[in-house]
């Protein structure tokens, strides 16, 4: 089970390395990083010092690994630029000391904030968003899912089908401009709804206050796809195990119909489900981008977009690497839990 573990936290590592080089080489290439801290109005010593200090007048690959070196846990670091850069962790040596640190993500042009400082500000509203959308889907995607296999060739199957098609076929920011317009504008007065808005609404003079409604338009929208995969995958797993033969044995036995398909039927049909909810959770995290900016949610997808408009790259750098090292944590941990489940996997 150990060589399983370290096989998976390995192939992560060569993802997320893969991911740092395509970022830095990427964004690397737009524009005047000096001239986009300073604007048109710095003198020429000022953008030599902004140009030193990001290593922009370095060879291109002197440039990476710097940024490597900045954003890997393990660095060798100076101690002028552990002081400079405000880096925390724990570091050996005297003038150039070795060290396991906080990744530094660099500072924002905008806000010049450490990029990491405005991820863990947004952080919290995305996974809440993600967590919300996913319980909507799960939850609602198993009960359509069981009502389409018990009423199979009903209207109500026929319904399930076609409404997690379009569910499917549905991309998220059209979903979302619609669902806002309905739900948020059109019938705002019946719903209580907004447009747009985040968690916390400041008040100069009530301070922040708590604004839960703003989170059902996008967790709905949000979770729209996942809830018709988990939808088809239930439907499609209760009518195998429906026609298993403990099944009939159970009715056999005088057992209520309810007490069949939850006890027995519905538990035995959760392994793909439980699969898509584990890949789909991973998928919201990276996915909410849209959805945050059309309701304008506070998240990290609002503020990657608004650092995109202003060619704020640390920002956008930095957002997709915390969202990188999410995706590739929650599939680890996945993949680490069907290996327990089933040993199988483990040989393979």
């Amino acid at each position: 089970m150990l060589s399983y573990i370290i096989k998976r936290f390995s192939y992560g590592l060569l993802v997320l390395l893969g991911v740092v080089i395509l970022v830095f080489f990427l964004f690397q290439g737009f524009g005047d990083p000096a001239r986009l801290v300073l604007g048109q109005t710095g003198d020429s010593a000022t953008i030599k010092n902004i140009r030193r200090e990001l290593y922009l007048d370095q060879p291109k690959w002197k440039q990476f690994v710097f940024y490597l070196n900045d954003v890997s846990p393990l660095c060798i670091h100076s101690k002028e630029e552990i002081t400079a850069k405000k880096l925390q962790g724990i570091f050996i040596g005297s003038q150039t000391k070795v060290g396991l640190k906080v990744p530094y993500l660099r500072r924002s042009y905008q806000s010049k904030r450490d990029v990491l400082d405005v991820m863990l500000d947004a952080l919290p509203g995305t996974m809440l968003l993600a967590f919300s959308a996913m319980l909507i889907a799960t939850v609602f995607g198993i009960l359509l899912g069981v009502l389409a296999a018990v009423k199979q060739n009903t209207w109500w199957d026929t319904s399930a089908i076609f409404t997690s098609v379009l569910g499917i076929s549905a991309p998220s920011f059209f979903m979302g401009i619609v669902i806002a317009y309905v739900f948020g504008f059109v019938l705002s007065n019946y719903t209580g709804l907004n447009m747009t808005g985040s968690l916390y609404n400041v008040d100069p003079f009530k301070g922040r206050q708590l604004q839960l409604q703003n989170l059902v338009l996008p967790a709905i929208t949000l979770g729209i796809r996942p809830l018709a995969i988990i939808t088809q995958l239930t439907r499609s797993a209760m009518l195998d195990v429906l026609d298993q033969d403990y099944i009939r044995t159970a009715y056999a036995k005088g057992l209520s119909r309810r007490a069949v398909i939850f006890k027995h039927a519905l538990r035995n049909a959760l392994n793909p489900v439980i699969t898509a909810i584990t890949g789909w959770f991973a998928e919201l995290l990276a996915g909410a981008f849209f959805v945050e900016y059309i309701f304008g949610w506070k998240g990290i997808g609002k503020i990657t977009v608004d650092a995109l408009e202003k060619l704020d790259f640390p920002v956008v750098m930095g957002s997709v690497l915390v969202t990188a090292t999410f995706f590739i944590v929650i599939n680890i941990l996945a993949d680490i839990l069907y290996g327990i489940v089933d040993p199988r996997i483990r040989a393979k």
